[in-house]
């Protein structure tokens, strides 16, 4: 699926009313306009939030995906996942309670 991601670099702090102002082509799910990429914090919180949206089909959670990706290399965030049912299967950061015996 081909990504339908832009970046949109002059967004200021994202108060709803900027975040109503932002094109379609800046959020992982476009059609829904949620989880803005507009930055790297925005793009490891979409990364972070992706398996707690709501309301999305399967397709719509592919695009996003692909939007997530070109997202994260545009802003140099990591991403280790290749597929988008892998997201919220591992933590991000360590967890010090999965270290406990």
């Amino acid at each position: 699926m081909k990504t339908t991601w832009k970046p949109h670099e002059e967004h200021g702090t994202l108060s709803s009313k900027t975040k109503r102002e932002l094109p379609e082509s800046v959020f992982a799910f476009p059609g829904k306009r949620k989880e803005p990429l507009v930055d790297a914090g925005h793009t490891r919180n979409a990364i972070a939030r992706f398996d707690q949206v709501q309301g999305v089909t399967d397709e719509e959670r592919e695009q996003a995906f692909e939007n997530i990706r070109a997202a994260a290399k545009h802003y140099g965030v990591d991403l280790v996942e290749t597929d988008w049912r892998q997201l919220g299967k591992l933590p991000h950061t360590p967890n010090p309670a999965h270290s406990r015996g």
